[in-house]
């Protein structure tokens, strides 16, 4: 049980590490390079329904940041719900 909560964890950072890295690329890349247009497609489908209903203020867009919170948590809380059998 540990090593599948370990494995949930690793997961989730990698999938945190993934939203800064398309952030990054954004102000640099070309959204039509195949890395971005890769990136794009693993991180889009969880910060569109969050864009959806959290508009930009002004020129700057809080749904990543959103997202990280959001996975930080669940994170946290399955973190615990695992550590808790042991």
């Amino acid at each position: 049980m540990l090593f599948i909560a370990n494995l949930i964890h690793l997961l989730l950072q990698i999938y945190t590490l993934l939203v800064v890295i398309q952030v990054l690329l954004s102000y640099f890349m070309s959204p039509f390079h195949p890395i971005r247009q890769a990136i794009d497609r693993l991180v889009n489908p969880l910060l569109n329904p969050i864009r959806r209903n959290v508009p930009p203020l002004g020129m700057f867009d809080f749904s990543p940041l959103i997202l990280i919170v959001a996975i930080q948590i669940v994170d946290s809380l399955l973190m615990r719900i695992f550590t808790s059998f042991y």
